[in-house]
């Protein structure tokens, strides 16, 4: 049921690794797609702005609570990789009282001051209790969201990237039937379509759980296993924090590009919501190079196989960039097609202004692939509070851009927001990654001088 990265062709690995992930991305975009698609079509244009108008702040948290459970599966992936199985355990075990310690923080929290953050951004009168409706019941449901991202990323570490994929196929499947029934025959409004996102999620991360337990015999805890240990929890923390910290700080930048955005009007609420939807779905197989790098580093770097790093970078940069070369081509032939998915025919004037964001916004891919490839690679290399400060370049564009180019050159800027961000993180990261690497090897040689100094010390006292 496991896989080993640490030894063959790191090419033909992060292919192997990296399909399944990359399908298993591709249908949990589905809940937002479809939920996005059924909610232009059958509740309008102000429905859809809803919607779009909590993606920021979704991201926000909800992206909190995945780089969380990413870097709580790190420590996994580097001990799976040492060969060390019972401190494995220990680590998986720990990560699991964490994520329940934390989902419920994160629930009450969120629940209490979703409509003081949604006013505070400036949501459009028109739309902002659809939007409070919609992003409510998606905080109720983050217990369920951890769920699913922590056991799949317990799973990944060990190297099988496919089952996680099986239950998510069912739970997309489901989503859509969820979709049809609490919108067009309940009518809940946008409600029913975060009802179906989240029961669906739940879904598959309860399958998910109950599979890992009966068919991997690695997990198997004994009962030494399966204490809480303090040292563990700041190992844990010191890795997930910071990863999850990553996606808000990036999210935050976001938040407040949003308000200039909400400030533009619902119709370009409702572009910026069908282009970044678009563009999220053809966004994943960087998405998928980034969680294969997080694991196929922890691995390496467990074993001590440095030299597969940079060999891991080099392979996963080369797809990236045959693949943006690709998807550019399709958005700009095919994007104002896409865009039907969600609008009707009469919406011109949204239809022309999203495809322009998503012909921009392709234009800057491979950027886009760099920072997840190297990003979570230098995680998976043990270094997460390095990859917070990419989240900060990335924050910081965006808040330049909001902040002063919107109020010049309005939607125009907006669709560069993104572009910038990536350009800047990578101008950090690219260089970490070296500098990171760099301290691997200088920690093997000093472990290296002393295990050997260790041993001539103990052949002396052999001979004395």
């Amino acid at each position: 049921m496991t896989k080993d990265l640490t030894d063959g062709s790191p090419m033909k690995l992060i292919l192997g690794f990296s399909i399944p992930v990359l399908l298993g991305y591709v249908f949990q975009q589905f809940y937002n797609v479809v939920d996005t698609v059924i909610v232009g079509k059958s509740l309008g244009v102000e429905a859809l702005a809803a919607v779009g108008s909590t993606g920021s702040v979704n991201f926000l948290i909800i992206g909190f609570c995945m780089g969380l459970c990413s870097g709580f599966a790190i420590p996994v992936a580097q001990k799976f990789g040492a060969k060390d199985f019972s401190l494995m355990r220990q680590y998986a075990f720990n990560a699991g009282i964490l994520s329940i310690i934390f989902s419920i923080v994160l629930t009450v929290l969120t629940s209490l001051f979703c409509r003081p953050i949604l006013v505070a951004m400036q949501t459009p009168p028109d739309i902002i209790d659809r939007a409070i409706s919609y992003i409510r019941i998606i905080f109720y449901g983050i217990p369920l969201i951890i769920l699913y991202n922590m056991v799949s990323g317990i799973i990944r570490a060990l190297g099988d990237s496919k089952t996680p994929v099986y239950f998510l196929i069912l739970s997309s499947l489901m989503n859509i039937g969820l979709d049809l029934l609490f919108i067009l025959v309940f009518h809940f409004d946008v409600a029913g379509a975060a009802l179906a996102t989240i029961i669906s999620q739940g879904i598959s991360g309860i399958a998910c759980l109950v599979y890992m337990t009966k068919k991997f015999e690695i997990l198997q805890f004994s009962q030494d296993e399966k204490k809480i240990r303090p040292r563990h929890f700041k190992t844990l923390c010191n890795v997930g924090i910071p990863m999850g910290l990553q996606y808000s700080i990036t999210a935050i930048g976001s938040v407040i590009l949003q308000v200039s955005v909400n400030s533009l009007g619902s119709g370009i609420v409702a572009a910026v919501t069908t282009g970044s939807k678009i563009s999220m779905f053809f966004s994943t197989p960087f998405d998928a190079l980034g969680t294969t790098m997080a694991t196929f580093g922890g691995q390496n770097t467990g074993s001590g196989k440095f030299e597969r790093l940079k060999k891991g970078v080099r392979a996963s940069s080369l797809l990236g960039f045959f693949y943006s070369i690709v998807a550019w081509i399709v958005m700009y032939f095919f994007g104002a097609k896409l865009c039907l998915l969600f609008l009707g025919s009469d919406n011109v004037q949204i239809i022309e202004n999203a495809h322009l964001f998503l012909i921009i916004i392709s234009a800057f891919y491979f950027p886009l692939a760099l920072v997840n490839i190297v990003r979570f690679m230098i995680q998976g290399m043990g270094f997460s509070r390095f990859a917070v400060f990419s989240g900060i370049f990335e924050m910081i564009a965006r808040i330049g851009v909001a902040l002063f180019a919107v109020p010049v050159w309005h939607f125009t800027a907006v669709c560069f927001a993104s572009p910038v961000a990536w350009i800047l993180a990578d101008f950090f990261l690219v260089p970490a990654f070296f500098q990171c690497y760099r301290k691997l090897e200088d920690l093997q040689r000093k472990y290296e001088v002393k295990k050997a100094s260790q041993q001539v010390s103990l052949s002396a006292n052999e001979k004395g």
